[in-house]
């Protein structure tokens, strides 16, 4: 009996003596924390979506309150509303940032880019990207098999069963870029929304040349130029045989749609251009200059 209690004593003696060195220790190495950096996450919505560049929400409040300026962080759940709320808890003026949407980049449906094979395996883009060039002849498009639907945590992306692409809820999208770094074939791209959500978009991504391209998907991109010549911005560039409208100097003029052959280039939330008139229904007298008013004929002389 004697013996069970000596080891119960020493047993407690060794646990007390390890606690008090493990709390000393604590105690000398600790790191003392900002206060603010738990009032920060609070506002933060707490997606933890990796949107921002960090690796959750209490990582960019940690980087929100050692930096001496907010310009370059920003959350993209939370927006500019959030951003407001982390600047007065710190004493700083958040910089307005335009909102941002994801756009997918290609425009190859069904009737255009006709299967020419067919996968038999595991349902994920990454992988069918890393066998083989995919079920249609195109190595550049989408792959349908929602790798970016399984991406996003906000339900902004949704597969179209009749053109096998995804499709962007506006309304939903954070811009977090999940869906981005979720694209092996990186057709996904986040874009300003542009002024009332209205952009101009090459939706194309594939770098053949004219030829091959036309022939995988009849609404590829051939990299003619027609639309870099057409547009007064020089917001259009074509490199690598595909064109690329630089959001920041597009004036949504839309001249480069109409110019465009292969009906790559599309106008998102603009609202239809206007049908030109039938030669049939202009007057026969359009053009011709109007007689002057209060004018009266000449009279013929009279023959003798």
């Amino acid at each position: 009996m004697n013996l069970i209690l000596i080891a119960l004593l020493v047993l407690g003696i060794t646990g007390l003596v390890a606690a008090l060195l493990l709390y000393l220790i604590a105690q000398k190495f600790k790191v003392e924390e900002d206060p603010r950096i738990d009032l920060v996450q609070e506002v933060l919505p707490g997606a933890n979506c990796g949107g921002c560049g960090f690796a959750g929400c209490r990582a960019l409040a940690e980087a929100c309150v050692k930096a001496t300026s907010l310009d370059g962080l920003l959350c993209p759940v939370g927006g500019a509303p959030v951003m407001e709320k982390v600047g007065a808890i710190l004493g700083m003026e958040a910089a307005a940032a335009d909102p941002k949407v994801a756009v997918v980049r290609c425009n190859g449906v069904c009737e255009a880019r006709p299967r020419t094979s067919e996968y038999d395996g595991v349902r994920s883009c990454r992988i069918e990207h890393s066998l083989y060039v995919g079920e249609t002849a195109c190595p550049f498009g989408c792959l349908g098999c929602g790798d970016c639907v399984a991406a996003c945590q906000f339900g902004a992306l949704s597969m179209d069963p009749k053109t096998g692409l995804p499709v962007v809820d506006e309304e939903k999208c954070t811009a977090c870029g999940k869906c981005v770094k979720a694209c092996p074939r990186n057709i996904i791209e986040l874009r300003k929304k542009g002024p009332k959500s209205r952009r101009m978009v090459v939706m194309c991504v594939n770098k053949d040349k004219g030829a091959p391209a036309r022939k995988a998907c009849l609404n590829a991109c051939i990299g003619c130029g027609k639309c870099q010549k057409e547009c007064g911005f020089d917001a259009i560039i074509v490199e690598n045989n595909v064109a690329y409208i630089d959001p920041e100097k597009c004036r949504l003029c839309r001249k480069c749609e109409a110019v465009c052959p292969t009906g790559a280039i599309h106008a998102i939330n603009c609202p239809p251009r206007p049908a030109a008139k039938p030669a049939s229904e202009t007057p026969a007298n359009q053009g011709a200059p109007a007689a002057p008013a209060n004018v009266q004929p000449e009279k013929k002389e009279e023959q003798a």
